[in-house]
Formats: structure tokens, C-alpha cells, sequence
């Protein structure tokens, strides 16, 4: 035959390759299958399991109809046995009576009438009392008897020769017990099919030539694209892209971060999720619409790239945009999307529960998640599984933590109920989290706009009820800047931090000290005077190979600029500067309202 090879790039996937081949060439062909077959003599279209019922069900009538065939044929042969051996004890009689005959038919009567008078039975060390319950043998010889003794060989009269009867004749009784023992018994039968079919694949059971695989036109758009985790950016004015993961290398915290998207003056990067490319998006607008798409939709561009327009991909009006997004796995699990919830809030501290099979039904011109009042805006969205925790936090340096179950479930079209209190109308919501109470490896982190960040145990966050003023989580002065983000992290995940102006960081969260509520934290990202942090992102960990160096703190935003690969500053410890950056404060708790 012919062997075709086809030569891959360094970086292409070969099972999207043969996805390819087998949709868009002869590669790959499909046969239909009609499976009707004979039931009790009736044509009738059958699946699998029917298929397999109807064998199983033809090959006991096989083995029986075999059983019943193969125990007459034994019953036939013994029964002329059992006339040799009658004629081999009465050799002399048979002899004479024989040669006293005029003709064949005068010496079958005189043998069958001189053995019923006679009463010939079988020997009794011969025909046992086991033989007698499987076997009834005849008095004397039957017409079938007397003329298999006449056309008897002279030579089978030998001793030998009745020794060979003898086994033969034991060998058929047993051959009658086994039959008669499993057209008796219906597991005997299953045990015998079961046999049967192992000998059978034991001898021809060798691996299959060709390949059965699914028919080339279920072969979806998810089979011709790569499963990898990509990040996803989008700007505050609403360009979109996907870019690979491995692009964003780590640095130690305190670097000056490599240059990220290259935005327009006025714009900058305002959200970052991490999603695998064969995940379900949903897209939540800050006038509280839901979208829908899939991760491999979203064009791919470099990590400098400005994107796309979100507009021409999804159908989000002009005066709207792209607030949260939600990365689903099993959108296709009816379980799962049962028993999983959508948690939104809004700037002005509004949360609102969802169950999740109410986004599981996607529309081109989106659904409405949430019912925004005037002057408010949809911030955050979450999933959970409805036993969480929720933690708010607002942009003057106060959180707030409460059960999920205090928020009960309501449809897509309600206002909801609140979560937080918030101050004035220069205060609101920069965040949400859902909180696991199970998972203990996870801290509180917060950033604030000048690139102080800290982990916090969610132990120092005593549970309240909703709509509270919360507790302090950071100490917000001028030096730090009003709080920016809160995240839910470990210490295996990265930190991504975007500024205003487009630069990213990418940090280990174990470089991230912890540190008391009521503390400013540690500086996170150095930023220019007119630079502040836009958005913080959580990413599992993934160092690139190249090591980043680790040298000159004095560098310079237009170097980081010019040189993708820019070194960072060094990681050292900023809480024993002058100003005492992460010096405990204290507590300075706010208690909830009713």
C-alpha cells in the first residue's frame, strides 16, 4: 500500500492535524450500518444491547438443539455396544446359530428370539447401577442389534477387540451423563456459550486491521483545536484576544514587569482570565447582559497585541461592556449546571444568586443576568456549588464575609439584595471572592492602586451577616492608594498584574508575604508617578524556562518598554523601609448594620 507522511511544524499538534486529514480528505470513511436482523423468524431493527440479547438467546437454542443431536448419536451407538458385548458373552450361541441359517434375515430372527428366551442381559460389572440411571438397557438383542452382530467383523471378536468395546461403551455413558446433565441445567448451558466464545477469541482474537472510530461529520470544531490553557485580555475599551499562557513569564515581586498589550493612550487592560480553549465563556456586561462563547472563538494574538473588538464577535450594545467573566467545563453536564450557581454583584454592593441551567441555554443577543438599577453597574460574577462563602470588598479598605446561603437563589430578572454597605458615592465594590471553608491552603490577597499587595489567613475575616460595613482588610493611605482587588489564592498559583498604561507583571503568590488585616502589605510592582494597577489576575503557576534575572532596581519604565525580557528589582524585603510599610495598625473593626 501506500504510506503517506506528513511533516508537522515544531509547534503543531499532531492529533489537531489528523482532525483535520479526517474531516477534509478520503483519510477517514464512514459506512452506514443497518442493524436488522431475524427475531423468531421476524425482521427487526435492533441496537447493541438487542444485538447481544438475540445471540446469546440463538446460541442456547444452538447448544441444546447440539446437546439434544449429539445425545441421540451417543444413546444410538451405545445401544449397539450393548448388543456386541451381549453377543461376545454368548459367542458360541451367536456361532452356531448363524451358521445354522439359511439366509442373513433367518439368522437376525433366530438371534433375537434365542436371546429373549434366553434373557441376555449386560454383565453387572459392566452395566453398574450409574449405568442403569442414565442408560435402560434391552431384554436380549433388537432387530438394530441383530444385524449390526451379523455385519460384525470376524477380527472385532478378539479379546482386544472386547476390551475396546468396553472403553468405548463406558466412554458414551459418560458422554450421555454430561449431556443430559446440560439440557437440565440452563447455567451449564451459559457456562458452555461463555467457554465456547473465549476458545473462539483465544484462536482468532488477534488485533483488529483497521480502526473503527466516530463517523467523519461528528467530528466537531473542538476536535480540530488544541486543549491549552490560554489567558484571555480584555481592555477598558473593549478590545479582546487570547493569548497562550506561556507568554507571560515569571518575575519576583517588586520587578518592573514586561510589556503587555499595546493599547491606545487613552485605554488599558482591564481584565485577564486564565480558560482552556475548549471551555464555555460566559461574557457578563456591566449593564448586567450574559453572552456566551467558546475560548476558540476569540481570536489568538501575541502577547503586544491590541486585539479585537469585543462588538464583532458578540452582540453587546455600544454603550455597553465586558464586566466578568465565567470559564464553565461542563456547561454540557446536566448535573453540574443543576447544582452550580452564577453569584453576581454590583459597584454599589448588590449580590445576587443564580443556578447556572439558567445560562446553559445560549442566545446570539444574550440574556439578561441581572436587573442593574440607575447608577449602578454589574462588577463581579462567580460560580459556585452553593456552600460557599462570599467576601466582598470595597475600594476604601473594607471586606465584608458572610454564607452564600444567606443570599437565596432568585431568576435571571431580579435586582437581588445587599451584600455590603457602601459608604458614599466615592466609595464601591472592587471585588468579590467565593471562599471554600474546606480548602485551608488558600489566603485573602489584596493589591491596592499604587502596587501594595498582601496575603491575609481568611481566619482574621470573622463571618457576619450580608449587607454590613465589614471589616478593615488594608491599610489605605496615600502611599498605597485605594484598594484596586481581592483574590482567593494559593501558593502555587502566579500573581498577574496590568497597569494602566499596559505593562504586565507575572509573580509567584509564594513571594507574597502575609501579613495582618489592618497592614499596608508589600510593594508588589514599581510604577511610574502617573501609573496605577488596573486589574490583578490568578494564574496556576508555569516559570518559563528562561530565567529571569534578578539585578538593577533602578531601571526605568521606557526600558521595560524597549526590551521585552527587562530584569526586575531585587526581592528584597520593603517592610523595613523608613516609612514602615506593613506596620500593624489597629483593628479598627466596623460593625455590621441590621
Amino acid at each position: 500500500g501506500t504510506r503517506i507522511v506528513v511533516e508537522l511544524k515544531k509547534d503543531a499538534v499532531a492529533q489537531v492535524v489528523i482532525n483535520q486529514l479526517y474531516k477534509h480528505t478520503e483519510l477517514q470513511t464512514s459506512y452506514g450500518i443497518n442493524n436488522v436482523a431475524l427475531s423468531k423468524g421476524r425482521p427487526r431493527i435492533m441496537n447493541l444491547r438487542d444485538l447481544i440479547s438475540e445471540f446469546i438467546e440463538f446460541r442456547m437454542e444452538v447448544v441444546i438443539r447440539r446437546a439434544k443431536f449429539e445425545l441421540r448419536k451417543a444413546e444410538e451407538r451405545a445401544h449397539i455396544l450393548e448388543g456386541y458385548l451381549k453377543a461376545l458373552d454368548h459367542l458360541d450361541e451367536v456361532i452356531r446359530l448363524i451358521r445354522a441359517s439359511r439366509t442373513p434375515d433367518e439368522a437376525k430372527e433366530r438371534l433375537i428370539q434365542k436371546s429373549k428366551e434366553e434373557k441376555w442381559y449386560l454383565n453387572q460389572s459392566i452395566f453398574s447401577d450409574l449405568t442403569n440411571e442414565l442408560y435402560s438397557q434391552e431384554e436380549g438383542l433388537s432387530e438394530i442389534q441383530a444385524k449390526a452382530i451379523l455385519e460384525l467383523r470376524l477380527q472385532r471378536l478378539t479379546g482386544m477387540e472386547r476390551d475396546k468395546i468396553i472403553d468405548e461403551f463406558n466412554s458414551l455413558i459418560e458422554t450421555i451423563k454430561g449431556l443430559k446433565a446440560l439440557l437440565a441445567s440452563e447455567q451449564l448451558r451459559y457456562d458452555l456459550i461463555k467457554t465456547e466464545l473465549l476458545e473462539v477469541k483465544a484462536k482468532f482474537g488477534d488485533e483488529r486491521k483497521s480502526e473503527i472510530q466516530y463517523l467523519a461529520d461528528e467530528i466537531s470544531m473542538e476536535d480540530l483545536i488544541e486543549d491549552e490553557d490560554v489567558v484571555i485580555t480584555i481592555s477598558h475599551l473593549g478590545y479582546i484576544k487570547r493569548t497562550s499562557a506561556t507568554e507571560y513569564r515569571q518575575q519576583k515581586r517588586g520587578g518592573r514587569g514586561a510589556v503587555g498589550s499595546k493599547t491606545r493612550e487613552e485605554d488599558f487592560v482591564e481584565h485577564l482570565f486564565v480558560a482552556s480553549t475548549h471551555d464555555t465563556i460566559l461574557f457578563f456586561t456591566e449593564k448586567g447582559r450574559c453572552f456566551w462563547m467558546r475560548v476558540y472563538e476569540i481570536p489568538e494574538g501575541e502577547k503586544q497585541s491590541k486585539g479585537r473588538a469585543i462588538q464583532n464577535l458578540i452582540q453587546i450594545p455600544g454603550d455597553d461592556k465586558v464586566k466578568a467573566i465565567i470559564n464553565v467545563k461542563n456547561m454540557n453536564d446536566k448535573d453540574f449546571v443543576q447544582n452550580h450557581y452564577i453569584v453576581l454583584c454590583t459597584k454599589k454592593g448588590i449580590i445576587k444568586k443564580t443556578t447556572l441551567e439558567d445560562f446553559s441555554r445560549p442566545r446570539a443577543n444574550g440574556v439578561n443576568a441581572i436587573t442593574i438599577v440607575e447608577g449602578d453597574e454589574l462588577l463581579e460574577a462567580r460560580m459556585t456549588d452553593g456552600s460557599s462563602e462570599i467576601m466582598m470588598a470595597v475600594k476604601s479598605g473594607r471586606a465584608i464575609r458572610f454564607p452564600e446561603v444567606k443570599v437565596r437563589s432568585t431568576g435571571r430578572g431580579a435586582i437581588g439584595v445587599a451584600g455590603i454597605e457602601v459608604d458614599d458615592n466615592t466609595d464601591e465594590v472592587v471585588g468579590m471572592i467565593c471562599v471554600n471553608k474546606e480548602d485551608t491552603e488558600r489566603t485573602i490577597l489584596v493589591v491596592s492602586e499604587k502596587g501594595f499587595g498582601k496575603r491575609t489567613a481568611i481566619e482574621d475575616y470573622r463571618i457576619t451577616n450580608r449587607g454590613g460595613k465589614g471589616v478593615k482588610t488594608i491599610n489605605v493611605t496615600e502611599k498605597t492608594g485605594k484598594l484596586v482587588g481581592i483574590l482567593y489564592v494559593k501558593e502555587v498559583e502566579d500573581l498577574i498584574i496590568t497597569c494602566k498604561s499596559g505593562i504586565t507583571i507575572r509573580t509567584g503568590i509564594v513571594d507574597i508575604r502575609e501579613a495582618g488585616r489592618a497592614t499596608q502589605g508589600v510593594k508588589l510592582i514599581r510604577l511610574d508617578d502617573t501609573d496605577e494597577i488596573a486589574a490583578i489576575s490568578q494564574i496556576e503557576e508555569q516559570v518559563d524556562e528562561e530565567v529571569v534575572e534578578i539585578t538593577d532596581a533602578t531601571e526605568t519604565a521606557d526600558g521595560a518598554a524597549i526590551n521585552d525580557s527587562v530584569v526586575a528589582t531585587t526581592d528584597t524585603d520593603l517592610t523595613n523601609d523608613k516609612n514602615n510599610d506593613s506596620t500593624e495598625s489597629a483593628d479598627d473593626t466596623v460593625e455590621p448594620t441590621n
